[in-house]
């Protein structure tokens, strides 16, 4: 057995992606409220249009690794049917969307070429 440890990439934190239409928007919206209530993870805005890899609604929730054990789990029970995505935060957006990619429900096909393989601004990881 190898150690593949001292290659593996360096995780910053998570990303959860919810997608919603317009019929489940209004789940997507109590589920955005419950998860920020019951977890310090930091939640972004529903956004109803398409944006970067997103092709659908979505909005997405930023939590820190060691939250990683109580959050996924927490979505995996509570998700009420909306298609989920969990990743990693690396140093490679298309490698975190594709390779180390955790889909809770039906996995939506991204818009790959939206991304670059480089890491993430400081918006979109873990706050300190």
């Amino acid at each position: 057995m190898t150690d593949t440890s001292a290659q593996a990439p360096h995780i910053h934190g998570y990303h959860a992606h919810v997608y919603y239409d317009a019929g489940s928007r209004h789940v997507a919206e109590n589920l955005s409220a419950t998860l920020g209530a019951a977890f310090p993870v930091e939640l972004g805005r529903l956004r109803d249009d398409p944006i970067g890899p997103h092709p659908v609604p979505q909005f997405h929730v930023v939590f820190k690794k060691h939250e990683f054990q109580d959050v996924v789990p927490w979505l995996m029970l509570h998700r009420q049917g909306l298609d989920i995505l969990v990743h990693p935060l690396t140093d490679d957006m298309v490698d975190d969307h594709t390779v180390y990619a955790l889909w809770l429900g039906a996995p939506v096909t991204l818009r790959l070429d939206t991304m670059q393989r480089r890491g993430y601004g400081e918006a979109l990881l873990p706050s300190v």
